[in-house]
């Protein structure tokens, strides 16, 4: 029988936690992904099903909305979808069973790495990281912007507190980009 251990994407055993004067910066394991695509003509079901399974209306551009199970928009009629690894392991199934065949669902869990960004000096880093302007950004909204190279996405879950996705392949070259910023700026 085999004898694995889970790691988070920067290779730990728990979550790597960076904090410089006030910004802490924390890695996010715990979250279970799926991607929502709507089908051709499909588009008013696909968003019906993904807002009940949200329990909110289905997020506009640049939104993200529901909780415990919360959508962001990531293109036209397109979403990811997050919630709680734990209590959503099966996420994807969950989604596509809720949705069916007017939408196209990928897992994503293991494709993206989520690292959250705290404190009140937290919009001087991010300006520092991504051409966004995060100060115009409020709770609720979402983006799709580059950060060292690399395609994210930015969710402002609160003022002072932020979530990064990136490419789970590349956590350690987002990471180090996200702890140099903090370093620079603060």
């Amino acid at each position: 029988m085999h004898d694995l251990a889970a790691i988070t994407a920067l290779g730990g055993s728990e979550p790597r936690v960076d904090t410089v004067a006030d910004v802490t910066c924390a890695e996010v394991p715990g979250v279970a992904l799926a991607s929502v695509a709507a089908r051709s003509g499909q588009e008013a079901k696909a968003q019906k099903a993904l807002a009940k399974l949200i329990g909110v209306k289905t997020p506009d551009i640049g939104r993200f909305a529901g909780d415990p199970v919360s959508a962001f928009w990531t293109g036209p009629d397109q979403w990811m979808v997050e919630a709680p690894f734990d209590s959503h392991e099966g996420l994807a199934q969950q989604v596509k069973d809720a949705i069916g065949d007017a939408a196209s669902v990928t897992e994503q869990t293991d494709a993206w790495t989520r690292f959250d960004l705290n404190g009140g000096r937290v919009l001087a880093v991010l300006e520092l990281l991504c051409p966004l302007d995060v100060r115009k950004m409020a709770e609720g909204d979402a983006a799709r912007a580059a950060i060292h190279h690399l395609g994210c996405f930015v969710l402002c879950r609160s003022p002072g507190s932020f979530s990064v996705y990136g490419p789970r392949s590349s956590a350690g070259s987002l990471h180090h980009a996200i702890v140099t910023a903090m370093k620079s700026t603060l």
